[in-house]
């Protein structure tokens, strides 16, 4: 049997040795409600967005409190045009539900991107494979973890 995405993540973490704690609770759909059941700040909150750049796709990580700035990820990304993936590119690419993906593109094949402001926050949360469960752990564990390139987002 296949292991879920959330296995594939705790092992990730686990080979990094990196410490993470994951909580279980009810479903949440949007940051401000991952933020309330988390008990965090909503700028704490990793939020992994699938976008399309030209012809590539990748995971872009900005803090929840933000909004993607698409003008600087086209520069960034070095593409001509970015769109958010469809949900149906999003199950494909991920096999997960839109809201519920982790900010780790290595786990689906994916470039990762994130926003500096993210590292404000010295612990970071997000959901992690499913919108009933989150991880909780350092912003500085997470970039030594997936070593995304850190590149102004929002």
């Amino acid at each position: 049997m296949a292991a879920t995405v959330f296995e594939r993540l705790e092992e990730k973490l686990r080979q990094a040795s990196v410490a993470f704690t994951v909580s279980r609770h009810r479903p949440v759909f949007t940051s401000e409600e991952a933020a309330a059941v988390r008990g965090a700040p909503l700028a704490s909150g990793a939020k992994a967005l699938v976008v399309k750049a030209g012809d590539a796709f990748a995971l872009l990580v900005i803090p929840a409190d933000r909004k993607l700035d698409s003008k600087k990820a086209r520069a960034h990304l070095g593409a001509k045009s970015i769109r958010f993936a469809t949900r149906e590119e999003v199950e494909q690419l991920t096999g997960l539900q839109p809201g519920s993906i982790p900010p780790f593109g290595s786990l689906f094949g994916l470039a990762t991107w994130c926003d500096p402001d993210l590292g404000a926050q010295a612990t970071i949360n997000f959901n992690a494979g499913d919108h009933a469960i989150s991880v909780q752990m350092s912003y500085a564990d997470f970039v030594a973890a997936e070593k995304p390139t850190i590149a102004a987002l929002t």
